[in-house]
Formats: C-alpha cells, structure tokens, sequence
C-alpha cells in the first residue's frame, strides 16, 4: 500500500472485520483531483450489489475550486467497484448469510498511483461488544502511561 489518502475509523468500531480485499475505483479526471487533494470522507459510505457488480454509495469526494463545472462530478454519487468475479461472488455469498455486510476501510494510492479502496466482509457489531472495545482500550492506554512513567 502507498499513500493513505482517508480511513473510515468507523468500521472499525462499528464491525468485527473478517476478511480484507483490494477494490479498484471506476473515477473521472475530477474525482482523482478531489481525491490528490485528501477531499475524501469514507464514514457513512457503504457497498451494495446491483446487477451483480460492486458499487461504494455515499462516499463524499471533494470538488476542487479550479475543476470547471461542466467537467465536476457528483460528491456522492455511486462509483463502481472494479474486483475479481471470485472475489464478488465471495462477498455476494457473505452478505446472504446473517449480519455479514461489505465496508469500505480505507483509500490509498498503491505503488503504480492507481488509486484503490480496501474494502472487507464486517460482522456488525452489539451495544455490548462495543463497550468491551472502549474498556480494552483504555486499559492498554493505562498501562503504556504506566510503562513510560515508569
């Protein structure tokens, strides 16, 4: 991975993350340029199937003041997914079990600044489990405090 241009912290805390995948971007010259310029919100972003392929909704993508309109994008419009079918019809089966959703992690550059999305089969979180996250946290927090004043 390259560049980490946005991270959707989020899923993180919302999902138990299962299994990761890297996502190519269907963009226009725009997008790229909003995205060059770290305008790029992943947190209420989500992907769905529509007629068997992959598309990221609600993913706001900045416009930059100097594109023309003419030429500009929607911020949050659906942008489509470009995987392996073997890796769609992975996800396509997870998400027909129970509770397993597909989140989109994190946009990078990889080497060849192509731009990516890391996308991953998610579990949904309880209330509960939640909590157990933030007490763990904290308790680890604690004891690097202790460890350096130490």
């Amino acid at each position: 991975m390259g560049e980490t241009i946005a991270k959707n912290k989020k899923a993180y805390h919302d999902y138990f993350i299962e299994e990761k995948f890297e996502a190519g971007l269907v963009l226009t010259g725009s997008e790229v340029k909003g995205i060059r310029a770290h305008r790029v919100n992943l947190k209420d972003s989500f992907i769905r199937f529509v007629n068997g392929e992959a598309f990221l909704f609600n993913a706001h993508i900045g416009r930059l003041e100097t594109t023309h309109h003419y030429y500009g994008h929607e911020e949050r419009g659906a942008r489509k997914l470009l995987l392996h079918k073997k890796e769609l019809q992975k996800m396509q089966k997870a998400v027909a079990r129970d509770g397993y959703t597909i989140v989109p992690l994190q946009l990078y550059f990889n080497k060849r600044n192509i731009a990516k999305l890391q996308v991953a089969i998610a579990k949904g979180k309880l209330l509960h489990d939640k909590r157990n996250d933030l007490k763990e946290k904290d308790q680890k927090r604690d004891i690097q405090r202790a460890m350096k004043d130490y």
